[in-house]
């Protein structure tokens, strides 16, 4: 196959969707550096401006997972398209927010609309690349996700320093439209089918919504009200845990469940969750507690707290090429376990 077509049959669309999904991962930890900023420009209590994050981050969790689904009702063409499109839009309310309860609505609602660009850009290089390239593929994407959210604090910080905290949502709406409209311009990997939305599993989807809410709720007010002795905390974890409970069930006995847990029924697909949950842990943890650290006890400015972390993105871009390099010799499952071993310690 000629190089030009190749590049506009894969390589474009995927940078295309890398790029989406760096935008809609960096805007996790955009704003962490510049919480003060923000909550001072808006008269928000302290109480209040992690909501700015917690916001997003909710709304986020919940449409993650029902990115497959939706990827196959309205296809990866569209619904990319209509998350990028929708998080753009999202981006320009947020920069026009008036008060601390409107921005922390607009953020949810970016986070609700910019989710699906993350899970469609892990999968996008399925599809387009096979064999080796696979392997060097889902390399670039791994950087992208651990780069980003570090990435984050550091280019907020020297917005929110040289501009103001406004233009950390404004900085989306160019290269947002510009990936609205490559994407639906270049994306082809397969078509929608409305006819699943007919015999979709809505009582899942709704008790997926209600456990993943409630539980980062209770996840993130806990410390502030002294977890269980809180009446509000303890009904919310209860409700978590009973609709969590609810959907395991739902999904592991209805037919065509909207998250299918049977698939965790291989072995090695099982265990690459399990461990991707607890670098999960140990990486979002440390960057976005480390920035609140830095900021409310240490004192430091957006730019320095961005600085400061900014460690953890540059050692990652520079050990995919490293990466690469030994996956041509090794098995990758010796690769994984040095990188989790090292992790470990670093942490």
């Amino acid at each position: 196959m000629p190089a030009t077509s190749v590049w506009l049959r894969c390589l474009l669309p995927f940078v295309v969707m890398c790029f989406g999904g760096f935008m809609a991962l960096l805007d996790i930890q955009i704003v962490a550096s510049s919480l003060q900023q923000i909550g001072g420009g808006l008269s928000a209590a302290q109480d209040q401006i992690a909501w700015v994050q917690t916001a997003y981050l909710i709304a986020e969790i919940i449409v993650i997972p029902l990115s497959g689904w939706l990827t196959r009702v309205f296809s990866t063409r569209w619904l990319f398209t209509a998350s990028a499109a929708g998080f753009t839009a999202a981006s320009l309310l947020c920069g026009l927010a008036w008060n601390i309860e409107s921005m922390i609505v607009f953020r949810a609602l970016q986070g609700l609309l910019g989710a699906s660009m993350i899970p469609t850009m892990f999968t996008s290089s399925f599809y387009f690349f096979e064999g080796p390239r696979r392997v060097y593929s889902a390399a670039v994407i791994g950087t992208i996700a651990s780069v980003a959210p570090t990435l984050g604090p550091v280019i907020g910080g020297w917005i929110t320093d040289t501009l103001n905290w406004h233009w950390l949502f404004y900085v989306n709406l160019a290269p947002g439209i510009v990936v609205t409209i490559l994407a639906a311009l270049l994306v082809r990997i397969d078509e929608p089918n409305l006819s699943l939305l007919k015999d979709a599993d809505y009582p899942g989807i709704a008790l997926m919504a209600i456990a993943l809410g409630t539980l980062e709720y209770v996840l993130e007010e806990g410390s502030r009200w002294n977890w269980f002795d809180d009446a509000t905390i303890r009904t919310s974890a209860w409700v978590a845990s009973i609709a969590g409970i609810l959907f395991v069930i739902r999904s592991l006995t209805f037919a065509r469940p909207v998250v299918d847990l049977r698939a965790l029924g291989n072995r090695n697909f099982a265990i690459g969750c399990f461990l991707s949950f607890v670098t999960g842990i140990g990486i979002f943890s440390t960057i976005y507690l480390t920035p609140l650290f830095l900021g409310y006890v240490r004192g430091f400015s957006a730019w320095q707290t961005g600085v400061a972390i900014f460690s953890t993105g540059a050692a990652s871009l520079v050990g995919v090429p490293v990466y690469i390099v030994l996956a041509r010799k090794f098995d990758t499952r010796w690769l994984m376990m040095l990188g989790l071993a090292l992790f470990g310690f670093s942490m």
